[in-house]
């Protein structure tokens, strides 16, 4: 999505938690698995600063620190007991219509997942409201953005809905309590702002929050990535305490998200690791909960824009992160 709250600059669519607290379990780094991409390349990692233009929550071109490749050595015995186990959750089968809840996982119990669907239907039909600046605690930013289209005209915040409300079904299945930040066209007929969907997921004391996007990058350019918060500190913007787990959710929702849809990396940004850190975001500077931001595809390009404008496709999507999840809260 070219967006603030997670991409370049396009309508905004191109779019803590103390480490002792027993919330969220530490894990292993999970190599994010690709066709396109070698096993090994995510062995290490290296916090490049760098000026890109990736999709985001608002307007301007974002401020990226990719993570990128370092060694090349063989995974050690613990990333591979992860990957396995993350291989294992990503077979669990979707739950078809009417089906019943399966017995919550063991560890699952009582866990929250905010959901964050990217934009809203109706920003395009409230520009001024959206345009209003509001404090993401390093400085100010628009309120929303109306994310971005495929060239036929599916809006990115459609996929967005669609994939969020499919990735509920999934966790609910599983037994975790889920919360939207919005339903478009419901409550809401614009937004939620980019403070206020930070601010839902900190009153949730949620375990795990994802922002669902699309990118809309120039054509040519494919493939899904998640992006992290970088060190923030500003106004009432502090991440420290949720760097830590945010890269271990972000891990494990692009290893299970890249295996289960079959897509790659994106090649356009984050060294082919589809994992890129962000310190522009108000999304995720605001927060105080492990968060990410997943763009799932590129709608501007033809070939990603036929994946994402399928609904077997988003299912799969759907599922591919909510296994990330699930194995970030040991599942």
């Amino acid at each position: 999505m070219r967006y603030d709250e997670s991409s370049p600059p396009l309508p905004e669519s191109s779019t803590s938690i103390s480490p002792d607290r027993p919330w969220y379990a530490r894990r292993s780094t999970l190599v994010v698995a690709a066709a396109a991409i070698a096993p090994t390349v995510l062995a290490g990692w290296v916090l490049t600063e760098v000026l890109s233009g990736g999709a985001s929550d608002d307007s301007r071109p974002p401020r990226i620190v990719m993570p990128l490749a370092a060694s090349a050595a063989a995974p050690s015995a613990s990333a591979t007991s992860s990957a396995s186990a993350a291989s294992s959750a990503s077979a669990t089968p979707t739950p078809g219509p009417g089906a019943s809840a399966a017995p919550a996982a063991k560890g699952l119990a009582g866990r929250t997942v905010v959901i964050d669907p990217g934009h809203n239907t109706g920003n395009f039909k409230h520009t001024t409201e959206i345009n209003r600046q509001v404090d993401i605690g390093t400085n100010r930013k628009e309120c929303d953005t109306t994310g971005t289209t495929t060239n036929s005209g599916y809006m990115e915040a459609e996929f967005s809905m669609d994939v969020s409300r499919r990735l509920r079904t999934v966790l609910e299945a599983k037994g975790l309590k889920v919360v939207l930040t919005h339903e478009a066209g419901k409550e809401r007929p614009f937004g939620p702002c980019i403070d206020e969907r930070a601010r839902i997921g900190n009153e949730a004391a949620a375990d795990a929050v994802v922002s669902v996007h699309a990118d809309g990058v120039s054509a040519g350019s494919r493939g899904f990535h998640v992006i992290l918060p970088a060190k923030v500190k500003g106004g009432g913007a502090d991440t420290a305490k949720i760097i830590g787990p945010s890269r271990q959710l972000g891990e494990r929702i692009a290893g299970n998200f890249a295996r289960t849809t079959g897509s790659a990396p994106a090649n356009y940004l984050g060294s082919g690791t589809g994992l890129v850190v962000r310190d522009d975001l108000g999304g995720l500077n605001l927060s105080t909960r492990p968060k990410v931001f997943i763009e799932c595809g590129n709608m501007r390009d033809a070939k990603d824009a036929a994946q994402l404008s399928s609904p077997e496709w988003r299912q799969k999507a759907a599922q591919g992160i909510a296994d990330g999840i699930v194995g970030f809260l040991g599942g």
